[in-house]
């Protein structure tokens, strides 16, 4: 395992966390859900065009499990990857943290941008686990697809990017958007309390779902 992959990988999450934050914390509700989707697509987006030749660009567990499945990437390449995408992504939260205390009428952790079901007027377990499965499916799958040999060059990060966008479109007012573990774990270490405990769920989701998608992709995207 080359360590300027895993330094990739390590870079790309840590910008992805924090154009989470840094759009949730800062620019919401200005910007509204649109502006924090964009943000995330578009940090995404550069990302892989910046280290993507390095690492491949997944910057996400379930990418790189579901490449997996699909037999884009090597099995005893994944530990590694993911832990370098974890270390990233709770580096970016503790950064933005000690950026959000510096606030002059102080802040307020609270969930901290993180990933939640239930609660008042918050979507059940169910439908919290539905959509990140089957939104991290449909990202894995894009990723397959548009990294295949009979993708036209040089677009697949406008692709992925814009996916994500309309993922988190789609996602936040139910989940607040995961669709990576990575993502997860970091705001939930800041958050503690009740995003920890349900950490769970947007780790077994999104994972469940990337192979379902790279499995799905491995057999309809053929090698030619």
């Amino acid at each position: 395992m080359r360590t300027r992959a895993l330094a990739a990988e390590f870079v790309g999450t840590f910008m992805l966390v924090a154009s989470v934050l840094g759009a949730a914390l800062f620019s919401f509700p200005t910007a509204g859900i649109l502006g924090v989707a964009l943000s995330i697509g578009f940090t995404v987006m550069a990302m892989i065009f910046a280290v993507g030749a390095i690492s491949g660009g997944h910057f996400n567990p379930a990418v790189t499990l579901g490449l997996v499945a699909g037999g884009r990437f090597a099995a005893g390449n994944a530990l590694p990857y993911i832990g370098a995408q974890c270390s990233g992504g709770v580096c970016a939260a503790f950064v933005f943290y000690l950026i959000a205390i510096g606030k002059g009428r102080g802040f307020e952790v609270g969930t901290f941008a993180s990933n939640t079901y239930g609660g008042p007027g918050g979507y059940s377990l169910f439908s919290v686990f539905l959509i990140e499965a089957l939104l991290t499916a449909f990202l894995v799958f894009v990723v397959m697809g548009v990294t295949s040999k009979q993708a036209p060059v040089g677009f697949a990060a406008i692709a992925i990017g814009l996916t994500l966008a309309a993922i988190q479109i789609m996602a936040i007012p139910v989940s607040n958007a995961s669709v990576n573990p990575a993502r997860s774990l970091a705001t939930a270490v800041i958050a503690l309390g009740e995003p920890l405990a349900q950490l769970w769920v947007f780790w077994v989701a999104p994972i469940l779902g990337g192979i379902i998608g790279g499995l799905l992709a491995r057999w309809l995207i053929a090698e030619q």
